[in-house]
């Protein structure tokens, strides 16, 4: 049987993700398939953590429109990321996953602080750890919580879950002649202005050398194709 390439992985959901065909709101068999697709990847021996967003129960944007205070909009985007993480988390429990949700902001009653040794033993102990509220500072995208996070977890690759098979140049979905990257640099996606990630996560990879898969976590078996090594969606590298 071939061998894993990577063995610890640092997964990135959008909020959107668990919203369904609306992309608002939590969307309970949603968040059941992207459990599913992460028991596939735990069930081969592999180490998950995940950082998930908001953009389904919460968009800052919307508020900075108004006039909202900049911190103001970035905690309360902080605090639904938790309402994901309890619910990504209740999906994973029942179909017999053992979790951890972990927070930067301090809610005792409903997810553990965030200490670095603590997702490290928990992760060693093979608990998937959700890791909700972002870096735990407003200004900081969840982009960049997840590049931030997989540095601290020492995870081998940062996978960005999309609905799309990978990189391109323009939308696919507008421009059917879209060119699709398989393998791009971190100076390439920062030059192109491609909506990987945000420059500051692309940045952080990049200085600490951590590899960015982008993969259609949708499709059954790309994901567990790409640990093991396939050529499948775009790998972000130096």
């Amino acid at each position: 049987m071939a061998e894993l390439k990577y063995k610890r992985v640092l997964l990135k959901l959008s909020g959107e993700a668990l919203g369904g065909t609306s992309g608002f709101g939590i969307d309970v068999d949603e968040a059941e398939a992207i459990a599913t697709r992460i028991k596939e990847v735990y069930d081969l021996g592999v180490d998950v953590a995940v950082v998930i967003g908001a953009g389904n129960l919460w968009r800052g944007k919307q508020g900075l429109e108004r006039g909202m205070d900049r911190s103001t909009a970035d905690y309360m985007g902080m605090l639904a990321t938790v309402m994901n993480a309890m619910a990504l988390m209740d999906s994973l429990e029942r179909i017999g996953v053992v979790t951890r949700v972990m927070s930067a902001i301090e809610m005792r009653a409903i997810a553990e602080p965030y200490i670095r040794r603590r997702a490290l033993r928990h992760l060693e102990k093979r608990r998937v750890v959700i890791l909700g509220a972002g870096t735990g500072n407003p200004f900081f995208s969840t982009d960049t919580a997840a590049a931030l996070r997989a540095t601290e977890v020492e995870a081998q690759v940062v996978i960005k879950a999309t609905k799309v098979d990978g990189v391109y140049d323009s939308d696919p979905k507008k421009n059917p002649d879209a060119k699709k990257f398989d393998s791009l640099t971190y100076i390439d996606v920062l030059n192109r202005r491609l909506e990987v990630m945000d420059n500051t996560a692309i940045t952080l990879c990049m200085d600490n050398k951590i590899p960015i898969l982008v993969v259609n976590l949708w499709d059954k078996q790309s994901l567990t194709r790409a640990l093991y090594g396939e050529a499948v969606g775009t790998l972000v590298t130096e």
